[in-house]
């Protein structure tokens, strides 16, 4: 167990075992609603609505080709306005509309033909995910695990004493950095809590979560 987190004995779950302080940099926001999503590449809060629309936001947070993440609550066609509920990511390759099977609403013909107009006038594609998609592994369990430490409190010195790891010798497995990381306490809490800030990536796609983990500075 490390210096940084105790258990709780009322709920079993992990908590800082100091208060953030002013020399700590807070990776995230804690205070919105559990049923918004926040994270540093959205826009604005999103309705969460569904659990695999909530693991759709936190892979697309730590994917390093996710450059934003935008809610787009309705749009105007012609004279009226529709409702879309639609998340549009912006990736290197271009403007995405995630279509997460297991959280879409049923809507009849003539909504889905209404809306599939105003996503055209948006200029994005569909990127489609269906469950196996979404709970796919090694990148379902790890996504999890990373997010879980989002809210980690991050020192300002750990901090800089991490990217600058990464700065200076480029991309590392994340054994090594963890090794070049002087710290009293453990750096992995801070390291994967600076992931989740899109300060760094891990790679999470090909292997479970551990020391051959590749990490890069996100530039």
């Amino acid at each position: 167990m490390t210096e940084i987190y105790k258990r709780s004995k009322r709920t079993g779950s992990m908590r800082p075992a100091f208060p953030p302080t002013s020399r700590t940099f807070q990776t995230s926001a804690t205070k919105s609603s559990p049923d918004l999503f926040v994270s540093a590449k959205t826009i604005a809060a999103i309705p969460t609505r569904h659990p695999a629309r909530l693991d759709a936001l936190i892979q697309a947070s730590l994917d390093p080709q996710v450059r934003s993440i935008e809610y787009i609550a309705s749009v105007a066609n012609a004279s009226a306005q529709m409702e879309l509920d639609a998340i549009v990511v912006q990736r290197d390759d271009g403007r995405f509309l995630l279509d997460i099977v297991p959280a879409r609403r049923l809507s009849d013909a003539k909504g889905e033909s209404l809306a599939q107009i105003a996503l055209t006038e948006l200029h994005v594609r569909p990127c489609v995910l269906a469950s196996e998609e979404i709970r796919r592994e090694p990148r379902y369990s790890n996504a999890r695990l990373v997010w879980s430490y989002r809210g980690a409190p991050v020192s300002a010195e750990l901090r800089m004493r991490i990217l600058q790891a990464l700065l200076d010798e480029g991309p590392l497995p994340l054994g090594e950095l963890l090794k070049s990381i002087r710290s009293e306490h453990d750096p992995l809490p801070a390291v994967l809590a600076l992931a989740c800030a899109d300060l760094l990536s891990l790679e999470l796609m090909s292997q479970p979560l551990g020391p051959a983990t590749l990490a890069r500075y996100r530039a």
